[in-house]
């Protein structure tokens, strides 16, 4: 398993090397102390099964550099990892494509938690962001906008019961063994959801269907 941290402070880097060790005996961490050296690093390690991004860097802006990530490399997930535990941050990171947002002032726990449900398919988002209604996903670039209620998606009874499941964090391995399905027919379910949802990543998914109440 390979992980990119990328945060400008060594000694946060280093602690970080050492408590990823806990998530696999293989675990190799790599390390960018800026947006530019993570990018060269990232073209270099195709390989890679996470980035660890620090937002708040010098040089190129954290969230700028997420996006660069996000379009260079789609299939490496980013869990964004902060000072910052705004919901305006919260929101951005996840409108950019991050599968996870951890506060720094997590618990390591809390973190490694985190990054285990998110390299197992999964999103984490943190209790701050229960409840966020400023997050307005595509419609914010002018796209159509999104539904306001449940009822007006026109899901399936099991649509819905994958899309609560989905606001739980779950991946689509567990999803598809609690709802006693195949997991290609919840990837399918899933496909359907994000059009309904008019989401373009399952963390938008996620965070829409906490503000339509669903846990």
């Amino acid at each position: 398993m390979k992980i990119l941290v990328v945060d400008d402070y060594a000694l946060v880097r280093e602690g970080l090397r050492h408590a990823l060790q806990a998530l696999d005996d293989s675990v190799e961490v790599l390390e960018a102390r800026d947006a530019e050296e993570a990018l060269r690093l990232i073209a270099q390690q195709p390989a890679l099964d996470l980035v660890l991004l620090d937002i708040g860097l010098p040089g190129m802006d954290g969230f700028l550099a997420l996006d660069e990530f996000r379009r260079a490399h789609s299939a490496v997930p980013v869990v964004v990892l902060s000072a910052s535990a705004a919901q305006r941050d919260i929101a951005a990171a996840l409108n950019m494509g991050a599968m996870g947002y951890i506060p720094k002032m997590a618990p390591r726990e809390v973190m490694l938690r985190a990054l285990r449900l998110v390299l197992a398919g999964g999103v984490y988002i943190p209790p701050q962001a229960i409840g966020m209604h400023d997050y307005t996903g595509s419609a914010a670039a002018g796209a159509t906008a999104v539904p306001q209620s449940l009822e007006e998606l026109g899901l399936t009874d099991r649509q819905r019961q994958v899309l609560g499941l989905i606001a739980q964090g779950k991946p689509n391995k567990v999803i598809a063994n609690e709802l006693q399905i195949s997991e290609p027919t919840v990837k399918a379910h899933v496909t359907e959801i994000l059009r309904a949802l008019k989401a373009s990543s399952r963390a938008q998914a996620m965070v829409t269907a906490r503000r339509f109440g669903l846990r």
